[in-house]
């Protein structure tokens, strides 16, 4: 039976959207390198959404993601935020929200500059990291727990750069994973190839942003594309494989009168559709509202058709290592629960919780 893809949801700014009114899929609990892949990319899409978010919001929601601690930095409005758990250290580098075409074509201006270490690289990005790197360099030369890099659209692209300058500095602690969700090309073939970072690279249909700067230009992507298709399942597609499902994508959008390049950017709609890719996995995991709490509720289970795991996630995934499908740290259900939408502010802070994050410094 084919995956029922989550219907894309209205774009709207995150910025002014307060964490009570999301319905947050993840709970950190252990070790994230005890979540399956799958599990692990859903944190850190909504890790990546919630960055977002203004600086008090965001305090809330890493709360509710099983965060205790946090640290804004910002650099001539180039933004990243560190969060730590118990056992963990993930670095989030904010992007930008684009609505329309215009946006796009401002935050991926094609010139390209030399990189630090072979090659060329945008140059809008590498000035952005530049902004932000000696602050960063500072915490990650103090880290001594596993690290994990991530972004949604050009906070992407910051954080492969920074990923990468992090395993080449002097810096002991290394990057576990990075993931990135629909972002754009970064630089040439030999800038990409020269470090060998373990990359999950998020691509959501048409999504319109991974396919720019254009590769004519001769900028190209790293890291294991994980393509979601028309449908919301994880398929690997070539060629005019890939440009049909593009195709019949498209003029399904159309006939819901929105443009699907931009809606399948959407970082909540990247949160949904991995989310349905956990369900098949794990089919315990019971049915959630959207990311947005004030969107209508998913049917009812009865009218519901169900959700199983499609042959071509297996296939995509084959080259995992056994350890990435632990049974550790499943989510945590009550998470889903609408009763926890209602906490306050108060509440998510509640002195002497083991998730109560310290507010976060700037």
């Amino acid at each position: 039976m084919s995956r029922i893809k989550p219907t894309p949801k209205k774009m709207e700014p995150l910025a002014t959207k307060k964490a009570g009114e999301f319905a947050f899929k993840s709970k950190l609990t252990g070790p994230m390198t005890e979540m399956s892949l799958l599990e692990r990319s859903l944190l850190l899409a909504e890790v990546s959404m919630i960055s977002y978010l203004s600086i008090e919001e965001c305090n809330i929601a890493a709360g509710k993601l099983g965060f205790i601690d946090g640290k804004f930095f910002n650099s001539n409005n180039a933004q990243a935020y560190w969060f730590q758990s118990k056992h963990d250290s993930v670095v989030v580098f904010r992007g930008t929200e684009p609505r329309d075409w215009n946006d796009i074509q401002t935050n991926t201006n094609a010139i390209a500059a030399v990189a630090e270490t072979i090659g060329r690289v945008h140059s809008g990005f590498k000035s952005e990291c530049d902004e932000i790197w000696p602050y960063l360099e500072k915490e990650l030369e103090a880290n001594t727990l596993p690290l994990w890099f991530c972004g949604h659209s050009l906070g992407g692209a910051m954080a492969n750069i920074c990923a990468v300058r992090c395993m080449l500095s002097y810096i002991k602690s290394e990057p576990e994973e990075l993931q990135t969700f629909g972002s754009p090309r970064i630089g040439c073939r030999k800038y990409v190839n020269y470090v060998k970072l373990k990359h999950y690279r998020w691509v959501n249909n048409n999504d319109i942003v991974p396919r720019v700067p254009p590769s004519w230009l001769g900028y190209r992507h790293n890291g294991r594309e994980m393509y979601l298709d028309r449908n919301g399942g994880l398929k690997k597609l070539n060629g005019w494989r890939r440009i049909s499902d593009r195709l019949q994508g498209f003029w399904h959008g159309l006939k819901q009168f929105r443009i699907d390049q931009l809606s399948d950017h959407s970082a909540v709609n990247y949160i949904d559709t991995i989310f349905e890719l956990v369900r098949g996995e794990r089919p315990t995991v019971p049915a959630a509202k959207s990311v947005v709490a004030s969107v209508a509720p998913v049917e009812s289970p009865q009218s519901e058709k169900p959700v199983t795991a499609m042959p071509s996630m297996d296939e995509a995934l084959s080259e995992m290592p056994p350890s990435e499908s632990s049974d550790a740290n499943r989510f945590n259900q009550n998470a889903l629960k609408p009763e926890s939408l209602n906490q306050s502010a108060a509440g998510a802070f509640a002195s002497g919780s083991e998730t109560s994050p310290q507010p976060i410094r700037q």
